[in-house]
């Protein structure tokens, strides 16, 4: 907002939600996987610093014992065995010491990980611009969020865990080396191998992982709508149609769920197979090489040793790598969210805008010196069950919108919170467009209040001070008529709220809705049915309200509650579309059928 003579001003565009991972243009799964791990590359490469130190340790352990059997039996010199015992405790110590710290540090690069990957997400679910993939319903951004994020982000936590499983892999194979250069050799050969085959079995579960998530994800976004909608399932009676959806949604998400697990218990048995397979034919060449006397009593204890040893780095890829594999299955799906273009096309650069598009505004009427004046212009608006529609709302204005069909009044108030653009027309707010705002400064400006308001988990008086804190509530409290709602709680305005409110009745959310709204004094307010599920005594009460909180200040309210369009200073009727007729209440009510059969029948 500019202090001079402009009431809105175009700003920069804001940065877009996936720059919070430092990502350029589209991502990908693999981008994603790779953003997630690039501010935390350093706590990464010290946490495999740290496995290393343990791993290499692991892997000294049956060297160091098989020196001790060897000095033990050949030479029977106790100080050079007790010198070798202290080395062992040493080599145990710092393998203890670096696995502790090891974890430590793992655990805050996933953990760091996790969080900044989620307010990416959230933030882009989140964007003004909105999204312009419609598949997504809250329940499976919400299983994206959680389930998607955690398995991408543990990659975090398990490279290291990787690096080091290579690099003890390697120590062994040298020590074997050491040992025998046929086992070192059968080590060095084998392993790749191993590896790669281990790499195979996990396409599979890849692809079953992708397909768990997805049907995981539909029946979260089901659990939800079904939750949001039941009052209306059970006044319609449609329980059992409820319960079959879910049950056919949940069904298939089980069976996805089945088939990945089975992949996952089949590739983790294959591996183990192979593993043990591997394994024994390492112990079987040790054992022949020490019967033949080509190692001696301590080398093939060491031999045996580090074999076993092997086990835990090798059934550690085989774990990572289903991990992985389901990681990247989940990174592709936050992809798709990030990578997802805005709904709206972002405004043009100052620079872009016609001279015309923008109108010197005055202060007068005792609006503050760089606050906008609030007028709403409709220019033959087209969309939606709107035909043309134009109309003018003035500055300071409390104006009635009456909407034959519900439809269209569902699209007007779209198109003002900016949801969506009209096909046809435009709509400017003091004179510019509203195509030509950075959606940010608009939401500052115009507030629409939807007629299904959200409320959040914590007290009444938090659900109304949202956004706008340390200022008096008491006169929205009041003019909303929710001071009845906060008399009738055990602590007040300070009694808690259910998620979405669903502890407060229909009549006590939509007043705490409406009080929010009122409390956060926008220079224009749009309201949309606000008091459908309140008594008219009330309802009278609340426009009464209304009017005088709201005194000086644009206010628009689509409804066709009698009660509120009589407080309103002009009705708006809006008929097949258009503009049908335009006058006070009383006026209307004498003079229009349409209007007469719509407010009052």
């Amino acid at each position: 907002m500019n202090a001079g003579t402009s009431a809105v001003s175009v700003e920069p565009p804001a940065p877009a939600p996936a720059a919070v991972l430092g990502a350029q243009g589209v991502l990908g799964a693999q981008g994603v996987l790779r953003r997630s791990m690039g501010p935390h590359r350093a706590r990464i490469a010290a946490a495999a610093g740290l496995f290393i130190g343990h791993q290499s340790g692991e892997a000294l352990v049956p060297v160091l014992i098989g020196v001790i059997i060897d000095r033990a039996t050949r030479t029977g010199d106790g100080t050079a065995l007790l010198l070798w015992l202290a080395v062992l405790v040493v080599d145990f110590l710092a393998l203890s010491l670096c696995f502790r710290f090891g974890m430590r540090v793992a655990l805050f690069a996933g953990v760091r990980a996790d969080r900044a990957l989620r307010l990416a997400v959230t933030a882009r679910a989140l964007d003004a611009r909105g999204l312009t993939r419609t598949d997504l319903l809250p329940g499976a951004l919400l299983s994206i969020a959680t389930g998607d994020v955690r398995r991408t982000t543990m990659v975090n936590f398990l490279l290291p865990h990787a690096v080091a499983a290579a690099v003890g892999t390697i120590v062994a194979s040298i020590a074997l080396l050491v040992v025998s250069v046929p086992l070192g050799l059968l080590i060095l050969v084998g392993t790749p191998l191993l590896l790669l085959l281990v790499r195979r079995l996990s396409a599979p579960l890849e692809r079953r992982a992708d397909d768990q998530q997805e049907h995981a994800a539909q029946a979260a976004a089901t659990a939800v709508d079904l939750v949001r909608g039941l009052r209306v399932l059970k006044g319609l009676r449609a329980e059992h149609a409820g319960r079959t959806r879910y049950r056919a949604v949940s069904g298939r998400s089980l069976s996805a769920t089945l088939l990945a697990t089975r992949a996952e218990a089949g590739q983790t048995a294959a591996v183990s197979t192979l593993n043990g397979l591997f394994l024994a034919l390492v112990a079987l060449v040790g054992g022949w090489l020490g019967a033949h006397g080509d190692i001696t009593v301590g080398q093939l204890v060491a031999a045996v040793g580090l074999a076993q040893f092997l086990q835990g780095p090798l059934g550690t890829f085989g774990d990572i790598s289903a991990s992985i594999a389901a990681g990247r299955a989940s990174a592709g799906r936050i992809a798709g969210v990030l990578d997802d273009p805005p709904a709206l096309p972002p405004p043009p650069s100052a620079q872009d805008i016609q001279p015309t598009a923008t109108v010197k505004v005055e202060r007068d009427g005792g609006s503050p010196a760089g606050e906008p004046r609030g007028e709403l212009v409709l220019a033959a608006v087209d969309g939606g069950g709107l035909t043309g529609a134009a109309f003018t709302v003035a500055a300071g204005e409390l104006v009635g919108v009456a909407c034959t069909d519900p439809g269209a009044a569902d699209t007007l108030v779209r198109y003002l919170a900016r949801q969506a653009d009209p096909s046809g027309g435009r709509i400017l707010l003091d004179g510019t467009p509203l195509t030509c705002l950075e959606p940010a400064v608009l939401r500052r400006t115009l507030l629409v209040a939807p007629h299904e308001a959200s409320l959040f988990e914590g007290t009444v008086r938090e659900n109304i001070t949202a956004g706008r804190t340390g200022v008096d509530v008491e006169p929205a409290v009041r003019a909303a008529r929710a001071d009845e709602v906060a008399a009738a709680l055990p602590a007040g305005l300070d009694t808690a709220v259910a998620e979405r409110g669903r502890s407060l009745s229909g009549g006590q959310r939509q007043r705490v809705a409406l009080a929010r709204a009122l409390h956060a004094d926008p220079p224009v307010l749009v309201l949309h049915d606000p008091t459908t599920a309140v008594d008219s005594v009330t309802e009278t009460q609340i426009a009464a309200g209304l009017r005088a909180l709201r005194a000086g200040r644009t206010t628009v309210v689509v409804t066709t509650s009698p009660a509120l369009l009589a407080a309103a200073d002009r009705v708006l009727l809006l008929a097949a579309g258009h503009l049908d007729a335009d006058g006070h209440h009383d006026s209307l009510v004498r003079t229009s059928d349409t209007y007469r059969k719509l407010v009052l029948s």
